[in-house]
């Protein structure tokens, strides 16, 4: 019986010559077809197709013939290698080659990495490749060589030399062999990106513009190193040494600079500023790919790797954000982060990488000591000053807020300057729905918002705390003078007074009495604000209170301070002691005015009262200044002034505070009172609530 050859179609003519080639070796040489052609049918009809073998398919007339069908591969492929000696240009895409020719040029491969950087880019953008690539099962990183040089026609030791880890297209991140375990071929060569191949096939660009989903330019300064005045220290050290590395007048490696910070005070408009001052170009690893998608640790450092083959002969820094996502990256149950994992790889790259880099963090905890040590420059960037604070607002929507509002808005520490640039984006946006007023409003309420959904005090937290215009410190029954005070600190601006007494006898309104007549802005701090459940945690918001207060020249206030000076003799545990005396040593170092106020005086630690300079006792009013207080207390609320019986029940009334008649005005406000009698009943309520706990209290004893 005579068997009629089959007529089969050519290859597919929108395969690039090159890809048909490489097909077809692998199909023949690298032995694919035994994979593909099977005793009765193709494994992939989609490859047979395009390999022109689609009437094997179509043809149900006579059975599939294995033997025919391995015999026209074997003329596809000599046909191809005819084509492929005749004319050596009909190669990759043309945009693929210039590309590569440009990235070679930038990065310095030769010309077996680029053939390399080629087919692989092919491998990940044509299906038909890929699927081809498929026949030839799981692959060692040893095999891999094999079958590229049998695709590519190099030379073994070539091939192995290009794809080692000392090679450019490792070091520049650009291709990358997994040597973990055996996969697919697409699956061993890992190209830059999940974008790359399809941007370096489809684009006739600048390179730069080819690793736009890894590394790309920096958005244009919007401050200057002049926004950052509570910086100053840190830029009389950090602009000349990164003006010395770019000029690369002396330093060439190795140079890093840590950035660390809560989010939103302005790390990366630290970097841009500090970038166009230099006059250098600023490129940033990115964090996220084109669709939004975070881009994992591994991937980063890949991106990072080539940005600094990129770069190196450019007058520029590289800018990593959120570098948690390598450096504390680590899950539960006790995984590694990403950094600790590749623990060598990143002390070689801190200690010899050709861009400066500034490594940008919310946060310095939880990154291993090993590696910060590396850093040249560690900056910690905290809430800019409240007169700072001012100026950035007044920037940022001056033009929609007055000037009580502004106000009001600086006096927030937490209310970081991106999120005034996107509430005042909103407002403007829809300017003409708004007077002036209106528009104010508008941007306290977004502003609010955006501070109570993370957590924060909103903008008139402390309003009801707020130093009354009609203050007077001689009201208050202080065993010193309190004004007589005043000149002393005004000279020195520097002193450490403890107020101790019960509770509403006006300690924390001479605070902040005292902070407005030494014209110093307050720093109230609870301790319940800087106490922490876990180890450690309450001592670092105490020593960043200090600090904050020295940098910004500011009183500082601690309310409740007994909770952390309590007397070491009685403590339980290690964290216990360890809270007292970093509070002790903070307020040894501390230049500045402090004030700390305590309800139980007999609970502080020996050591930290011989280490207030001062130590004032408020006690309950004096029978004339109770007087005084319910005569101003009457005017202030409209009220008749006391008559001669209501003035002398109030005199005799023995364990009355401040804070008692500012509880009453607050009551005055929903339950008016009628007249100064029911005041006055008002008054002698509270104090019977006093003796009342008072006797429970002895009772329970």
């Amino acid at each position: 019986m005579t068997v009629r050859r089959r007529r089969s179609r050519p290859v597919p003519q929108d395969l690039a010559p090159a890809v048909s080639l490489w097909v077809l070796r692998i199909m023949m040489p690298l032995g694919g077809h035994r994979d593909l052609v099977g005793s009765m049918c193709f494994s992939n009809d989609h490859l047979a197709r395009a390999l022109g073998l689609g009437d094997w398919i179509d043809d149900d007339e006579r059975g599939f013939d294995a033997a025919l069908v391995r015999a026209r591969l074997r003329e596809l492929h000599r046909e191809a290698e005819r084509e492929a000696g005749r004319d050596a240009e009909r190669k990759v895409p043309a945009i693929l080659h210039a590309n590569v020719a440009r990235l070679a040029a930038l990065v310095g491969m030769s010309s077996t990495e680029c053939r390399i950087l080629e087919f692989a880019t092919m491998l990940h953008h044509e299906r038909i490749l890929d699927d081809a690539a498929e026949m030839l099962g799981n692959l060692s990183a040893a095999k891999i060589v094999d079958v590229l040089s049998t695709l590519l026609e190099l030379q073994p030791d070539a091939v192995r030399a290009a794809l080692g880890a000392g090679g450019v297209l490792a070091r520049s991140g650009l291709l990358t062999v997994d040597r973990a375990i055996n996969g697919s071929l697409r699956s061993k060569l890992d190209l830059l990106s999940n974008r790359f191949a399809d941007s370096v096939v489809g684009l006739d660009a600048d390179p730069i513009s080819l690793l736009r989903d890894t590394v790309a330019p920096s958005a244009p300064a919007r401050l200057t190193l002049d926004d950052f005045p509570h910086l100053e220290q840190e830029l009389a050290i950090l602009r000349p040494y990164l003006a010395r590395t770019v000029a690369r007048d002396g330093v060439h490696q190795g140079v890093n600079v840590f950035v660390y910070g809560a989010p939103g005070t302005g790390k990366s408009e630290l970097a841009r500023a500090l970038a166009a001052e230099l006059g250098c170009e600023l490129f940033e690893v990115a964090s996220e790919d084109e669709d939004g998608d975070p881009v994992g640790g591994e991937r980063r450092l890949r991106a990072y790797r080539a940005a600094q083959s990129f770069f190196d002969r450019r007058r520029a820094l590289l800018l990593f954000d959120e570098v948690e996502d390598v450096f504390a990256d680590d899950g539960m149950f006790g995984q590694r982060s990403t950094a600790q994992r590749r623990k060598a790889w990143i002390n070689r790259t801190l200690e010899q990488n050709q861009v400066p880099t500034l490594w940008l963090s919310n946060s310095i905890d939880g990154i291993d000591p090993a590696f910060l040590r590396r850093f040249d420059v560690l900056v910690e960037v905290q809430v800019p000053p409240r007169a700072q604070r001012e100026r950035i607002l007044q920037a940022a929507c001056g033009d929609l807020v007055d000037p009580p509002t502004l106000a009001r808005m600086a006096q927030v520490e937490t209310l970081a300057p991106a999120v005034v640039d996107r509430v005042a984006s909103v407002v403007r946006t829809i300017r003409d729905q708004f007077d002036a007023r209106g528009a104010a409003r508008a941007v306290a309420w977004l502003a609010n918002r955006s501070l109570e959904a993370q957590g924060h005090a909103g903008l008139d937290a402390g309003a009801a705390s707020r130093l009354p215009s009609d203050y007077d410190p001689a009201i208050l029954n202080a065993d010193t003078e309190l004004a007589a005070l005043l000149p002393g600190l005004q000279h020195a601006r520097s002193g450490r007074i403890c107020l101790y007494g019960p509770p509403g006898t006006g300690k924390s309104a001479f605070g902040r009495w005292l902070s407005e007549q030494l014209e110093m802005p307050l720093m109230l701090r609870s301790a319940s604000e800087l106490m922490s459940k876990y180890v450690g945690e309450s001592e670092k918001a105490v020593a960043q209170a200090f600090r904050q207060a020295e940098r910004e020249g500011a009183l500082l206030m601690i309310d409740e301070v007994d909770s952390f000076l309590r007397n070491r003799e009685g403590a339980r545990a290690s964290w216990e002691v360890t809270r007292v005396n970093e509070m002790l040593t903070r307020m040894e170092a501390f230049g500045g005015v402090f004030i700390a106020s305590t309800n139980l005086m007999d609970d502080i630690d020996p050591a930290a009262l011989r280490r207030f300079d001062l130590k004032l006792r408020f006690g309950y009013l004096r029978p004339e200044q109770a007087l005084l207080m319910l005569e101003r207390q009457c005017a202030a609320l409209g009220l008749a002034p006391p008559c001669p019986s209501e003035a002398e029940r109030v005199k005799g009334m023995a364990q009355l505070t401040p804070g008692d008649f500012a509880a009453l005005a607050r009551r005055h406000r929903f339950a008016p009172f009628a007249g100064c009698a029911q005041l006055v009943e008002a008054l002698e309520q509270e104090c019977a609530l006093k003796r009342g706990r008072q006797a429970s209290i002895g009772f329970l004893a």
